[in-house]
């Protein structure tokens, strides 16, 4: 099966288009039309070679999720034509990601290792292992760079420097929390942990809206509950379900993002691997079983166009 790596679509009112890593987002006004391609980044770089099913697999994750939360906080998503496309509100977005972490993981355990004992202005305890529970969930923002990397940031300096106003970032600071509970029971019910994971917020006509992915496997950091105490008394690794595997593939083959490293050859073995492990991802997220099949851009463009 080929991987959907681009498309180039003209679509009535159509004002713009814009180039992620892995999206292609077409500006129609007061609506947008988000394709979610089989490109993969990781590093912070488009990979050479697109993951078959990738693209449907985190859109119908995210739709999923974004239609379990609608009664918590209003959503971008107003119809999903097509596996792999969302059309939805056009919002104008804060510029923070609100990332909230459940443990001890990732970059948060990277800082506490070098013995910093604070992240984003919010104490963290003495005394924790790697992949450990916080005693209550913390939220550590990042700035939203339009490129290059995203940065830690304060609540305290992400309103004295006007990103978001005092008013605004105590309602999404209480969406984020709603989010993230709501998140770690679904978890629960399929046997996870929702580690951590990240959202975004925007405005459309003074309203709050939560927008792009929710608790998708590219956004957000699961491990398995089964054995989860065992390993961390061991101080093993968890098992886990998260894109972090193609990273330590990366890492293996010698690739971390930094000048001069080549990505390592992506065969036909190594592309159908990660594909059947993004299926994994989606079955034990959703519970559901998996059912994609082989489409052209054509018949994509077709079914946007006949739900606008």
């Amino acid at each position: 099966m080929d991987a959907i790596l681009s498309t180039d679509f003209r679509f009535p009112g159509q004002k713009g288009k814009y180039v992620g890593k892995v999206r292609d987002v077409y500006d129609l006004g007061d609506k947008i039309v988000m394709v979610a391609t089989d490109r993969i980044s990781a590093f912070d770089c488009v990979l050479p070679k697109g993951i078959p099913f990738k693209g449907q697999i985190l859109n119908q994750i995210a739709a999923l999720f974004l239609d379990a939360t609608s009664d918590i906080v209003p959503n971008w998503k107003i119809s999903v034509p097509d596996p792999a496309v969302t059309i939805g509100h056009k919002c104008e977005p804060f510029k923070v990601e609100m990332v909230i972490r459940g443990c001890l993981s990732g970059h948060a355990w990277r800082e506490y290792k070098e013995g910093k004992r604070s992240i984003c202005g919010v104490p963290m305890p003495e005394g924790m292992k790697e992949n450990e529970r916080f005693p209550e969930p913390i939220i550590t923002p990042t700035t939203k760079a339009d490129a290059g990397h995203d940065l830690d940031i304060s609540r305290e300096d992400i309103i004295a420097s006007g990103l978001v106003s005092a008013e605004d970032y105590a309602q999404i600071e209480k969406y984020t929390r709603a989010l993230f509970k709501r998140g770690c029971e679904m978890a629960a019910s399929r046997g996870l942990i929702l580690v951590d994971t990240k959202y975004e917020f925007g405005k459309k006509d003074g309203r709050i809206m939560l927008m792009d992915e929710v608790h998708t496997p590219d956004s957000s950091r699961y491990f398995y509950a089964e054995g989860y105490e065992e390993r961390i008394a061991r101080g093993e690794k968890q098992k886990q379900l998260s894109k972090e595997f193609v990273r330590e593939w990366l890492m293996a083959g010698g690739f971390s993002g930094q000048q001069g490293q080549s990505v390592p050859e992506m065969t036909p073995e190594v592309v159908e691997g990660i594909s059947k492990r993004y299926i994994e991802l989606f079955e034990h997220v959703t519970g559901q079983s998996f059912s994609g099949s082989k489409r052209s851009v054509e018949e994509m463009e077709n079914n946007i166009k006949a739900a606008l």
